[in-house]
Formats: C-alpha cells, structure tokens, sequence
C-alpha cells in the first residue's frame, strides 16, 4: 500500500508539474541544439527497482570529443559551459520526469547511478534498490556530491529505512531550497562525480 501511494503522490505531483515547466524544457532543448546539435537527449541504462535496468533520460552536457585514438576526452574537457550551469541549477535532470510517468523512478529515492557499480556494493549498499531510484533523494539534501560514496550510501538506507510521504514532502521542499543556493554541486577539484571504486578489503 506505500508503493501504490508513493506512485499516486508522483503522478499528481509530476504530469501538473511537467506541463507547467514544459516552457523552460523547450528553451532548454532549443540551445541546447543551437549550441551542441543533436541529441539533445542523453540516455543511459541506468540500475532500477531491485537493481533492473532502465534508460534514464538527461539533457547532453558534454560533447562526444574523442582524441587522436579514439577515446573520448576527460569529462572535464567534454562538458560544455552551457552544460555546467544546466547541472550547476540540476535543469539537466528535468527529463527524468518522463521516468517518473513511466513508473522506472520516484520523485524521491536514492539516485540511480551506473550499472557497473551493481558488483561493487556491499550487501548493505545494495539494499538502496529496495526502493525506486529518484530525482531528488535524502544524500541530495544532506549533501549531494560533497559527500563520500559511503557517506551517500549510508543516507541512501536510511531513507529506505524511513521512507513516509510526509518524508518526501520534506526532501521535495528543501531540494528547492538545495537547488537555489546550488550546494554540494560538484565534488572539490572534480568536474563530476568521481567514479565509485568499491569498499577496499582491509581484512588482510
């Protein structure tokens, strides 16, 4: 009975909300043509409900610049001015709402993050896909990039563990909050996020 709720809190909350930004999501998909081309659109499989894969949709921050081999460049030298400040002001994240309508994510859980990551949890860390992925979650808010992996994780649990609508509502409220003073954007010297590793083995 929460899931069912939580999914007819998203509904009512997102398909208004859609609309009303669906302005902004046209200008912002405008120059970002004029200034990128196409796509527009980024999409990634990203790690669901129970870890089952789903295309999260973004807008494209970064170029495909690749060097003399091939490789794409460092996302430092691929993410474009444009880019910074749609993620500096999270306007990239605004596409997710379609995965919200979709039923792939919630207005609010931990944040999907890449599917190779999925080997590299603890039994503990995994449980943050007991849960449907978010926009916005509990490590956003207390936090966000300027937390460890671990740090994050924890949170993460934490709201699986809490999870309520009145909870929601709060995390909603202050993201707003969150997202106008632009805190915990980036980690410190790192363009994005740095890549999670895994938890090293200190039993030897």
């Amino acid at each position: 009975m929460k899931h069912f709720t939580k999914q007819i809190f998203d509904i009512m909350i997102t398909i208004p909300a859609y609309f009303l930004l669906s302005p902004l999501i046209i200008i912002i998909f405008g120059l970002i043509y004029f200034k990128m081309g196409k796509p527009v659109f980024y999409r990634q499989n990203r790690p669901g409900l129970l870890g089952q894969p789903f295309g999260i949709y973004k807008f494209r921050t970064m170029t495909n610049c690749c060097d003399k081999n091939g490789m794409l460049l460092p996302d430092s030298e691929r993410l474009t001015k444009f880019g910074k400040f749609l993620r500096s002001t999270s306007l990239d994240e605004l596409p997710e709402l379609i995965n919200v309508i979709k039923g792939e994510m919630s207005l609010v859980g931990p944040r999907p993050l890449l599917m190779q990551y999925l080997d590299r949890y603890t039994p503990e860390q995994m449980r943050r896909h007991e849960v449907k992925p978010g926009i916005t979650g509990w490590a956003q808010i207390n936090g966000r990039n300027a937390l460890t992996w671990e740090e994050k994780f924890a949170l993460d649990i934490w709201y699986v563990d809490n999870q309520s609508f009145w909870l929601d509502v709060k995390i909603l409220a202050l993201t707003v909050l969150k997202t106008l003073k632009r805190e915990g954007i980036n980690q410190p010297g790192q363009a994005t996020a740095e890549e999670f590793m895994g938890v090293c083995d200190t039993s030897e």
